[in-house]
C-alpha cells in the first residue's frame, strides 16, 4: 500500500512538473525566442506583461476611443477612435509593429506589397486564422462555418457556397431585393405622414432590410422567421467581443461562469432554431439553388463535396451575421455620407433618374449603368470599411519581404488603416472622393481590399454590393436625407464597423 501511494504521489508529482515546464515553455521561453528574432529585425512593441501581454492595454485604449464621439462629422479621426491601436502604436513605435496578446505576437503589416504577398500566397506558409483565432468562446458566434474554417474543410464548403453567389444567380435575385426595399421605404413614407422631414435611424433600418434579403434569397425564408436567430446573434456578439479582447486560459470555457452559461443557452437555442427553420424551408429549397439548397444537395450519398447536417447549421449561422452585417453597415455609411456631401447626392440622385426614372427598380439590364452609385459605395468602403483588419498566421518561418517572420506569428493587415493612408492615396486620403474610383479605375491589391484578396475573398461580396446598389439607388430615388442634428459621429469596431450611437438622418420625400 506505502508502495502505491509513493508511486501515485511521484506520478501526480511528475504531471505537476510537466504542466508548470508547459507554461514555462509558453509564456518564458517561446515568448523570449520570438522577442529576440523580431527585436534584431528592429520592430518593436509596446512593454508587454508575462501572462497577458498587452491586452489590458488595448482595451484601455479601446475604452478611451469610445469615451466622446469625434468633435465634428470627418473621416479623419475614423482610424483613431474605431481602431486606436492602428494609429497609437505605430505612431510610438513604428512600422510594422507588434503587440501581444499573452504571450503571442501580433505584427500588424500596412505595407500593401506585403499584404499582397501574404494574402495571395499558395504555398500554404500563412494560414486563414479565421474570426476569434484559437479562442473557442469567440467563435461561436459563426460557429464551424466558412469564416472560421481554413484548410481542407474551409476549401471544401467554399466549393459548395461559392456557386450560390455568383454574379448571374446574384443579379436573379434583384427583384426580391427590390421589393423588400420598397417595402421599408414605403414604412419610411407611411412614418413621416405629412411631416417635410422626418428623423430616421437607417442603421437600424438596414439591418431590417439586410436581415430580411439573406433570410430570402439564402434560405427561402424571411426576417419575421428567422428574427429571433438575429436577436440572440446580436447578445451573443457583445459576448464574443469580450472573450477577443481577452486572453484565453485553456479549458476556460468549461468552468459555468455567469458568461460562458449565458454563451452555452446562446449557442444551443441559435442552432435548435436553425435547425428547425432548415426543416422547414429545406425541401422548397432544394430545387432552388440558393445557399441552403446547395448545402442540402451536398448532404447527401455520393456528393463529392458532401456535408452534414450539422456542418450546414454552421454555415447558416455565419451567414445569417455576416449577410446581415456587411451589406447594412456599408447603406448606413453611404447613405451618411451622402447625407453629409450633398453635392455627391445630387449627382447620384441624377444618375438614378436618368438611368430609371422616377418610379422603375432597378434591373437587370440596368444596374451596371449606375456608375456613380458604385462610385459612391466604392469610396464608402475605402473610409469606412465593414471589416477593419483580416489576419493570417505563420504556419513556418518564412520570408516576407526583408520580414524574418517566426513559425506561430499571427500577422494582422489593418484595412482601415492602410485605406486612410497618405502615403498610398495621397493628400486627399481622408476625403470622401468617390471620382477616385471613375471610369472602373482600381488600385493595389493590397491597398484597397474591403472584402479581402485572393482565394479567400469574401464569397458574399456580389450580393453584398448588388444590394447595396439597388437598395441605395431606390432610397435616392424616392428621398432626400441630410444629417440629423441627433447624430454624433462615433464609429466603434464591433465585429464591423458601426456608428456607436446610430445613425439619424432627416428624410424628405421627393
Amino acid at each position: 500500500m506505502a508502495a502505491l501511494s509513493s508511486a501515485l504521489l511521484f506520478a501526480a508529482l511528475l504531471a505537476a512538473a510537466q504542466y508548470v515546464l508547459g507554461l514555462l515553455h509558453s509564456f518564458l521561453w517561446v515568448p523570449l525566442r520570438l522577442e529576440r528574432r523580431l527585436r534584431r529585425q528592429g520592430i518593436r512593441w509596446p512593454p508587454r506583461s508575462l501572462l497577458s501581454g498587452n491586452a489590458a492595454d488595448y482595451r484601455d485604449l479601446l475604452a478611451a476611443a469610445r469615451s466622446a464621439p469625434l468633435p465634428s462629422f470627418r473621416h479623419d479621426g475614423v482610424v483613431a477612435r474605431a481602431t486606436p491601436q492602428y494609429a497609437v502604436w505605430p505612431a510610438r513605435y513604428g512600422r510594422p509593429f507588434v503587440y501581444w496578446f499573452g504571450p503571442r505576437p501580433r505584427l500588424v503589416i500596412s505595407d500593401p506589397e506585403l499584404v499582397k504577398a501574404a494574402m495571395t500566397d499558395s504555398t500554404g506558409a500563412f494560414d486563414k486564422a479565421g474570426a476569434g483565432g484559437n479562442n473557442p468562446l469567440a467563435r461561436q458566434l459563426i460557429g464551424e462555418g466558412l469564416t472560421g474554417l481554413s484548410g481542407e474543410r474551409w476549401a471544401r464548403h467554399r466549393r459548395v457556397i461559392s456557386p450560390a453567389f455568383n454574379m448571374e444567380r446574384v443579379k436573379a435575385w434583384i427583384p426580391e431585393i427590390a421589393a423588400t426595399t420598397s417595402s421599408v421605404l414605403d414604412k419610411w413614407e407611411a412614418e413621416g405622414g405629412s411631416h417635410t422631414e422626418s428623423e430616421i435611424d437607417v442603421h437600424k433600418e438596414f439591418h431590417t432590410l439586410s436581415a430580411d434579403v439573406i433570410s430570402c434569397v439564402a434560405f427561402g425564408s424571411s426576417y419575421e422567421e428567422g428574427k429571433r436567430i438575429f436577436e440572440l446573434q446580436e447578445e451573443q456578439m457583445k459576448l464574443a467581443l469580450l472573450a477577443m479582447r481577452t486572453v484565453y486560459i485553456p479549458g476556460f470555457r468549461f468552468v459555468p461562469t455567469k458568461k460562458n452559461r449565458k454563451r452555452q443557452r446562446l449557442n444551443q437555442e441559435i442552432q435548435c432554431s436553425l435547425r428547425k427553420l432548415i426543416e422547414i424551408n429545406g425541401t422548397k429549397c432544394e430545387d432552388s439553388k440558393n445557399l441552403l439548397g446547395l448545402m442540402l444537395s451536398a448532404s447527401k450519398a455520393g456528393s463529392e463535396y458532401k456535408m452534414g447536417i450539422e456542418e450546414i447549421i454552421h454555415e447558416c449561422k455565419t451567414f445569417y451575421f455576416a449577410g446581415k452585417e456587411t451589406t447594412a453597415n456599408l447603406l448606413t455609411w453611404a447613405t451618411l455620407l451622402l447625407a453629409l456631401h450633398q453635392e455627391w447626392q445630387v449627382k447620384a440622385r441624377d444618375e438614378v433618374l436618368k438611368v430609371c426614372g422616377k418610379y422603375e427598380h432597378p434591373n437587370v439590364e440596368n444596374l451596371s449603368d449606375l456608375k456613380i452609385v458604385t462610385m459612391v459605395l466604392k469610396e464608402t468602403l475605402r473610409l469606412y470599411p465593414p471589416a477593419t483588419f483580416i489576419n493570417r498566421t505563420a504556419t513556418r518561418d518564412i520570408k516576407l519581404g526583408k520580414l524574418d517572420i517566426p513559425a506561430g506569428t499571427r500577422l494582422d493587415f489593418p484595412i482601415i488603416a492602410i485605406h486612410h493612408d497618405h502615403h498610398v492615396w495621397g493628400t486627399d486620403a481622408e476625403e470622401f472622393n468617390p471620382s477616385r474610383f471613375a471610369d472602373g479605375k482600381s488600385y493595389h491589391l493590397g491597398a484597397y481590399f474591403p472584402f479581402g484578396i485572393g482565394p479567400t475573398i469574401c464569397v458574399g461580396q456580389n450580393l453584398a454590393m448588388v444590394e447595396a446598389k439597388v437598395a441605395l439607388a431606390m432610397t435616392l430615388q424616392r428621398f432626400a436625407f441630410t444629417v440629423s442634428p441627433s447624430y454624433a459621429h462615433a464609429p466603434m469596431q464591433m465585429l464591423t464597423l458601426q456608428p456607436q450611437f446610430g445613425a439619424q438622418v432627416l428624410v424628405r420625400k421627393i
